[in-house]
């Protein structure tokens, strides 16, 4: 692909201003953010995908319900109010001043349509895991909707910051494929183009109800090279990029041109195992990969110990997070022992990733359980295809493959029960036992009993390894030296938030 550099669009707005002098010298001396991301969105209809390089576009595109602050509170959004009027009704105040990018007022039918939509099964978003305690959503008022959930729902607002508000008429008349293909939401920036494989533009709403964006226009280019996206930051080709390592983020700290940014996130580096597909039905070659996986090496040889290392799947960020729960330590022989007893040296495994992951980390774990006596060939491909396989049905998912995964919710609940839930599509087991931990979890408003039901499941994962968790991951951005954006742990990126200093 071509890209166009700041210098050829600094001749154009030189042509353009002296075309017309009464424009802004300011808007014109910047007029477009670029951003280069790893992938192209695999969707952007907001329900329909649950991916960093899908969210970092779509949520300029739509509101949701409620929103976070920049310091990690719920905030009101389309919801101005709500209040509980039972442990299983929550009643919410809609914004009346709101329009979609169409120009069509957003309604309180509109959010209705979209909670109910997320929550159809057969609609089967990959979300579904973080809303299916939602029973329904009623317009029960002109600017007032009523959620009704299967019990007491403790996590209800802090998942709900995440589920965007798509206007029904749109949805129905365009169909899913059509809304994705061209979404109309109601946020602070339009959706403008999408050159697939390349990159998407985004138009600002100037007639938007909150807090209007400085850039009139914003493009997100897939660029998975990370070398790359550090040449078109520095060469001013591009403004913001995403998913760099600590080595580039310390080459930043050089450059006139640009600066790293960075922030410790709820994010969790893991390893999956499928538990249906052999070698790994066997728990012991479970318990070897497990010990093979010298995290704190990873943490300090390929991640500049800005992360942490992980013994379970929550971060102290999360509600749910068990104090001092231990994993099985780092222990090479006893790996190979395991390895050999159970009669798995030798055999070959698949090992699913993707250019979005850093494949420096995927390539350290996969030489480390090769050390153990396994073979480990890694099966890169796009992220749509590692997201197809990644929700299949259990014995399609790959036998062993690096995720990284935040529900940006800072409760467990988003993350065991996603991962772990046999309702799930990320799912790879369907143990009842843990089923019924995670439903009683999530269908209480007792603190201690969710503490409780969380330290069972979450030692369940320690000993039974149907995952690895390795690291607490910092999120690393480069910027532009001009650019003044604060990184958030719920990795947003707020084009509205962000500012241009000359």
């Amino acid at each position: 692909m071509m890209i166009v550099s700041r210098s050829m669009r600094a001749s154009l707005a030189g042509l353009l201003l002296a075309c017309s002098p009464m424009v802004l010298s300011h808007a014109m001396a910047k007029d477009q953010l670029v951003v280069d991301l790893v992938n192209e969105p695999s969707s952007l209809d907001p329900h329909k995908q649950w991916n960093p390089d899908s969210y970092y576009v779509y949520r300029n595109i739509f509101d949701n319900l409620v929103t976070r602050d920049d310091a990690g509170a719920i905030a009101p959004q389309i919801a101005t109010e709500w209040k509980y009027s039972s442990d299983s009704e929550i009643v919410f105040t809609i914004r009346s001043d709101v329009k979609f990018h169409d120009g069509t007022p957003l309604t309180a039918k509109d959010v209705a349509f979209s909670v109910n939509r997320i929550i159809d099964k057969k609609f089967a978003s990959p979300q579904l895991g973080q809303f299916n305690k939602i029973l329904s959503a009623e317009a029960t008022g002109e600017h007032e909707v009523t959620l009704k959930t299967d019990g007491a729902y403790p996590v209800l607002l802090a998942q709900l910051v995440k589920l965007s508000i798509v206007p029904q008429h749109v949805v129905e008349e365009k169909g899913n494929d059509g809304f994705n293909a061209a979404p109309v939401g109601s946020g602070p920036y339009k959706f403008a183009a999408w050159q697939r494989g390349v990159s998407v533009s985004l138009a600002r709403n100037d007639d938007y109800w909150g807090e209007k964006g400085v850039f009139p226009t914003a493009e997100f280019r897939a660029v998975p090279d990370a070398a790359t996206r550090i040449a078109n930051l520095e060469a001013g080709a591009s403004d913001l990029v995403v998913g760099l390592d600590a080595d580039l983020s310390e080459q930043l700290k050089s450059s006139g041109a640009a600066k790293p940014l960075s922030v410790l996130t709820e994010r969790i580096g893991y390893v999956k195992l499928n538990p249906n597909l052999p070698p790994f039905n066997d728990k012991r070659v479970r318990e070897a990969v497990a010990r093979s996986i010298d995290k704190q090496g990873i943490v300090d040889g390929l991640l500049g110990g800005v992360d942490k290392p992980l013994d379970q799947m929550a971060t102290s960020a999360h509600f749910g997070y068990v104090e001092g729960l231990k994993g099985y330590p780092y222990d090479l022989d006893e790996a190979k022992r395991l390895i050999k007893e159970a009669g798995a040296a030798g055999k070959s495994v698949a090992f699913a990733t993707s250019p979005t992951f850093d494949q420096r980390i995927v390539q350290a774990v996969a030489q480390m359980i090769s050390d153990t006596g396994l073979t480990v060939n890694i099966e890169m491909t796009d992220m749509a295809t590692y997201l197809k396989k990644a929700q299949s049905a259990p014995a399609s998912q790959p036998p062993i493959s690096f995720g990284r995964w935040s529900c940006a919710c800072q409760d467990v609940d988003g993350v065991l029960f996603s991962l772990l839930h046999s309702s799930s599509a990320w799912a790879s087991i369907a143990d009842p036992k843990i089923d019924k931990l995670l439903e009683d979890a999530r269908n209480t408003l007792d603190e201690k009993k969710r503490l409780e039901a969380y330290k069972t499941v979450s030692t369940y994962v320690v000993e039974e390894v149907p995952m690895v968790p390795i690291y607490q991951a910092a999120i690393i951005y480069g910027a532009a030296k001009n650019l003044e954006w604060q990184p958030t742990a719920n990795e947003s990126l707020f084009l509205n938030r962000m500012k241009w200093t000359d």
